[in-house]
């Protein structure tokens, strides 16, 4: 129930009350344009949707020759956005999800008309590592779905990962961190792996598996660690995420629902882990 595009959608002003049985009537015996798959009725503020199906042919309006009523007033709600393209399936989900289990008819950029259900919502979740703030990858991914590089209707849900609050579990009184992040706030003495400093004593490296092997490398001893990876954090669950891990020198991999990108991931780089990851998840539903 996902519109391919605006043009699918007709808009008719009526003058009846948008009941069951009143659209029936109206429906029966009218025409449609050959593209119009949905039509959008509305009588004053109320609006309600149906999708109609029409007789074979080339004429350019066709028989309706059979409809189904999607949603009625009660259930359907109206949006004026200008800056919402409705052409864009992520921002219809963003739309459809802050109406839940309501028919949200959108008339948006350009004044096209469009409409979306929050059951069709694929939820992202994007698991980043802060500070700095805002995520990165959390910015990735926005750019990628407002420039249209995923066509899919994905609303990105953000889980971190606080250092400052795994900072909070560090029992030395030095900590390291991997590199500089602005917004890291601690009492500890800070130092930073990617700096080279001189003693290692007394310290805990907050990073991940690399960091920890070069910490290795360069001061012959393993240190204390918390561990920072999105990608080792990252529950095994059914909820489709997107991580970033430096492990991953250019493009993506996929673990089962989770898609992994570069460190420095770039929006193509995150727009195409996206669209490989949910390739199927329109399918299953």
């Amino acid at each position: 129930m996902f519109p391919d595009h605006c043009k699918d959608v007709s808009v008719r002003e009526v003058n009846f009350e948008l009941t069951q049985d009143n659209i029936d009537r109206h429906a029966l015996g009218k025409k449609a344009y050959t593209r119009t798959d949905f039509i959008i009725l509305r009588n004053g503020e109320q609006h309600a949707v149906i999708r109609v199906f029409k007789e074979g042919g080339t004429d350019l309006f066709r028989p309706i020759c059979a409809h189904k009523v999607i949603s009625l007033p009660e259930s359907t709600v109206f949006v004026k956005n200008e800056e919402l393209d409705v052409l864009s399936r992520s921002q219809m989900a963003s739309a459809a999800r802050q109406h839940p289990g309501k028919t949200v008819v959108v008339q948006g950029l350009f004044n096209h008309v469009s409409f979306a259900q929050e059951t069709e919502i694929i939820e992202l979740h994007v698991l980043d590592v802060i500070p700095p703030t805002p995520s990165k990858l959390m910015v990735l991914l926005k750019k990628a779905l407002s420039a249209g590089l995923v066509d899919l209707p994905v609303f990105p849900v953000l889980d971190v990962i606080d250092l400052n609050l795994l900072e909070k579990q560090v029992a030395t009184s030095k900590v390291m961190f991997p590199c500089r992040a602005s917004g890291i706030t601690t009492a500890k003495e800070v130092s930073f792996l990617d700096e080279t400093p001189r003693s290692p004593k007394d310290v805990t490296l907050v990073g991940c598996d690399l960091s920890r092997r070069i910490f290795q490398s360069i001061y012959k001893e393993k240190p204390k660690f918390i561990n920072m990876c999105a990608r080792d954090l990252a529950q095994k669950d059914e909820r489709y995420r997107i991580v970033k891990c430096c492990k991953v020198r250019e493009g993506f991999e996929l673990e089962g629902k989770t898609a992994v990108v570069p460190w420095g991931a770039t929006v193509r780089e995150v727009a195409d882990a996206v669209n490989a990851l949910l390739k199927d998840a329109e399918k299953v539903g």
